[in-house]
Parts: C-alpha cells; sequence; structure tokens
C-alpha cells in the first residue's frame, strides 16, 4: 500500500526493530527524522506541536504520550505508568520518535545490540547530545498519539507482567535476545 501510494520502500532483512528504523533513517533525506508505528495513528494536533516544536529551534527532538482505546484496567494502569515515567525521564515511546538528523548520527541512531526499548537508550543520548549544545528533548503532553492496544488483548496480563519484570531484573539478557521478548517478537497478530 505505501509503494502504491508514493512512499519509498525500504526493507531491512534481519528482524529487529532497532536496525529496520535505522535502515529507513539511512534512506531519509531531511533534516529531521520522524518515527512513527504503523499501528498509530499521527493526529492533526501532534503534528502541529511537532513543527512549532521543531521551528522553535531549541529542541533536538521529542516524543509524545500515548492514547489506547479499549485496554484493560490492568492495561490502563500500565499505560498511566509509562506516561508519567515517559514525561519525568523525557523518554519517548518507540510509537513516535522526532529528532534532528545530525544528533541521530552522531549518537550512532537506534542501538542495534538491544531487541526492545533502544527508543530509550535513544532518548537518554539526544538528552546528552542536546545538553551540550543548549537544546532539549521534550514530551509532547497536548495531543497524544493514538496507537494500537491490540497487543493487550493477544497477551494476559501475567505475560506481560512476566516479560517487565525479567527486563528489569535481567535487563541487558533480556533485552539483547529477541527470544526473551515475545512481546515485541513472537508474530502473534
Amino acid at each position: 500500500m505505501a509503494k502504491l501510494a508514493g512512499a519509498q520502500v525500504v526493507f531491512e532483512p534481519i528482524n529487529q526493530i532497532g536496525r529496520a528504523r535505522n535502515a529507513g533513517a539511512a534512506q531519509a533525506t531531511g533534516h529531521w527524522l520522524l518515527f512513527l508505528d504503523a499501528d498509530s495513528l499521527l493526529n492533526q494536533g501532534l503534528l502541529a506541536d511537532i513543527l512549532r516544536t521543531i521551528d522553535s529551534g531549541r529542541y533536538v527532538g521529542c516524543g509524545s504520550t500515548l492514547h489506547m482505546d479499549g485496554l484493560p484496567w490492568w492495561g490502563n494502569l500500565n499505560l498511566q505508568l509509562w506516561t508519567r515515567t515517559s514525561i519525568l525521564c523525557r523518554w519517548a515511546a518507540g510509537a513516535l520518535v522526532v529528532c534532528r538528523r545530525d544528533a541521530f548520527e552522531e549518537v550512532g541512531g537506534f542501538d542495534q545490540d538491544l531487541y526492545a526499548l533502544d527508543e530509550i537508550r535513544l532518548s537518554k543520548r539526544l538528552k546528552r547530545w542536546g545538553r551540550e549544545r543548549g537544546l532539549q528533548f521534550t514530551i509532547l503532553t497536548k495531543h497524544p498519539l493514538k496507537t494500537s492496544s491490540h497487543k493487550f488483548s493477544l497477551y494476559s496480563g501475567r505475560e506481560i507482567a512476566s516479560q517487565t519484570f525479567r527486563i528489569f531484573l535481567l535487563p541487558k539478557q533480556t533485552l539483547q535476545d529477541k527470544k526473551h521478548l515475545s512481546f515485541w517478537y513472537d508474530g502473534r497478530r
């Protein structure tokens, strides 16, 4: 569908989220990069906020809070916890990351040693790069990005909690091996 609409489609043969994002960035030609998950919808208000952020000249990049319809109570609790953490730490959710190309390239893009949560590492690196140049990384909150809650219907609360605890207890072993990251890689649709 994207090709039919005139978009350049970039194929990355290795199944890794960060690697696919980096492959797309390598083909992009703009001074700013916008990474948007396929199951997310960029609304007009958020797009206007992103453009104002870029035009201000004060930011190295941004992310956004998220909105998901149809979450179970425990999924909504997880989303609220993530939203507070994202705003406080200024960590972008993987569903939307916007940044200057020069910063992206200088910090090495998405970390290909990680199979998940590489957007957090990128956010940290972009914040550090920006701080050295008097620029900020921010999380936009006025118009949350609408993204799919579909995975919360595919995985039980127990499965999600198990992966979350494993990430906290064994972050390196978990994030560097996709066999431990079924929420991202097992193909449930």
